[in-house]
C-alpha cells in the first residue's frame, strides 16, 4: 500500500480547457478518500492523472513517495475500476482475474493461488466459470474489483463504479466496498457525483468544482462546517438552506424577526449569505412568540420524516426547507412559525467563504 500526493497539479487540454487547476491533495496510506463534485468538475480527470492515463500539464504526483510524472501507467502499480466494469466479454470471470497476472508473466501456481485468494475475499468463487453476460450487475462489479485487487496494487482508483447499478444494489455494493477496504487496508481514491455515496464511504471527502478543490475534510466536518457556499449547497440532501442576509447590531434579520447571530468583527451589514441546515428549523404555531412567520408552499412526506417547503412572509423573503420527524399534518397554504437555532446558522461573505 502507499500514500498518494498531488502538488499544484494542473491539466489543460489541447483545446484550452483547464480541467484541473492547482490541485494539492494528500491521500494517506490505507485511506479511502472520495472525490465528489458536479459533473464536469474535474474529479475523473484527477483520477486519470494519478493513473497515468492523462499527462499532467504542471505540478507533480507522488505514489509511495516516488514522483511518477514520467512513469507509464503499467509501471505505477495502481489499479483502476471503471464505471462500465471493462471486463473482457469473451473471457470467464476466472480468466478476467488471471489476465493482469499473466501479463506480468507469473507462474501458473502463483496465478491460481492469487485468484483463489481474491475470489474468496470477494465471495465470487462460485462465479469464476461464468462469462460476464451471465453475471448480475453487482457480480460483474465484484469481478472488476477482483481484477484490480489481484495485482496487489499500491492503490486502487475507482471511477464512479456504482453508477450503472439500481439504487438497492448500489447500497449493497457500496457497503461491500467499504468492508473490503477495511479488511484489505487498500489505499483507495473513489470518484462519484453522488454526495450521499461520498458521505457514507469516505474517511475524508474532497469536494471539487470547476477544476478546483473546494474543501477536504471528514464527512461530518463538511456537513457541519462547509468552507464556502458551493460546499454548503452541494453537501446534504436536501442541501443547506442559503439565502441573502443582512446583519444588524442585534443579529441576523430573517423576515420580520432578528436572530441572535453574532456578526464577525467589523463586519459590513450587506453582502452576506446565511446558511442553515433543514433539521435546525422547527415548525411552531404561526403566532408563537419570536417565531419567524412563514407559509407552507408544499410538503414531501417520506414516512420517517417530512420535508416542509415554506416561504418566509414579507417582500424578498427566502424559501426554506425544514426537515421534520414523522409525518405531521401540514397543508400547502397553511401559516406556520419557524424556530431557527441561531447556533446552527452559518455566515458566508460576499466571496462565498464561510466567516462564521
Amino acid at each position: 500500500m502507499a500514500e498518494i500526493a498531488l502538488e499544484h497539479v494542473d491539466k489543460t487540454f489541447a483545446d484550452g480547457t483547464r480541467a484541473v487547476a492547482d490541485v494539492t491533495l494528500d491521500v494517506a496510506d490505507r485511506e479511502l478518500l472520495v472525490l465528489v463534485g458536479p459533473s464536469g468538475c474535474g474529479k475523473s480527470t484527477v483520477l486519470r492523472l494519478i493513473a497515468g492515463l492523462e499527462a499532467i500539464t504542471a505540478g507533480s504526483i507522488r505514489i509511495g513517495g516516488r514522483v511518477v510524472n514520467q512513469v507509464p501507467p503499467q509501471d505505477r502499480n495502481v489499479a483502476m475500476v471503471f464505471q462500465d466494469y471493462a471486463l473482457y466479454p469473451h473471457m470467464t470471470a476466472r480468466r478476467n482475474l488471471e489476465f493482469p497476472l499473466r501479463m506480468r508473466r507469473l507462474g501458473r501456481d502463483a496465478v491460481a493461488r492469487r485468484v483463489a485468494q481474491v475470489a474468496a475475499l470477494l465471495d465470487i468463487g462460485h462465479l469464476l466459470d461464468r462469462l460476464p453476460k451471465q453475471l448480475s450487475g453487482g457480480q460483474r462489479q465484484r469481478v472488476a474489483m477482483g481484477r484490480a485487487l489481484v495485482r496487489e496494487p499500491a492503490a486502487s482508483l475507482l471511477d464512479e463504479p456504482l453508477s450503472n447499478l439500481d439504487p438497492k444494489l448500489r447500497v449493497q455494493v457500496r457497503a461491500e466496498i467499504q468492508e473490503l477496504q477495511a479488511r484489505t487496508g487498500t489505499t483507495m481514491v473513489y470518484v462519484t457525483h453522488d454526495q450521499v455515496e461520498a458521505m457514507t464511504l469516505g474517511h475524508r471527502v474532497a469536494v471539487m468544482d470547476r477544476g478546483r478543490l473546494q474543501q477536504v475534510a471528514t464527512p461530518r466536518a463538511l456537513y457541519e462546517e462547509p468552507a464556502n457556499v458551493m460546499v454548503a449547497g452541494f453537501i446534504g440532501n436536501p442541501p443547506m438552506n442559503l439565502f441573502p442576509a443582512r446583519l444588524g447590531t442585534a443579529g441576523l434579520r430573517v423576515g420580520d424577526r432578528t436572530l441572535a447571530v453574532a456578526a464577525p468583527a467589523a463586519a459590513p451589514a450587506e453582502g452576506w449569505t446565511a446558511g442553515v441546515r433543514p433539521e435546525a428549523i422547527g415548525l411552531v404555531a404561526a403566532d408563537a412568540a419570536d417565531a419567524v412567520r412563514a407559509t407552507v408552499a408544499h410538503v414531501e412526506p417520506l414516512g420517517h420524516e417530512t420535508l416542509a417547503h415554506v416561504r418566509v412572509d414579507g417582500p424578498d423573503a427566502p424559501a426554506i426547507v425544514a426537515r421534520l420527524p414523522g409525518m405531521p399534518p401540514l397543508a400547502a397554504g397553511a401559516p406556520v412559525g419557524l424556530r431557527i437555532d441561531p447556533a446552527a446558522v452559518r455566515l458566508f461573505d460576499a466571496d462565498g467563504r464561510r466567516a462564521r
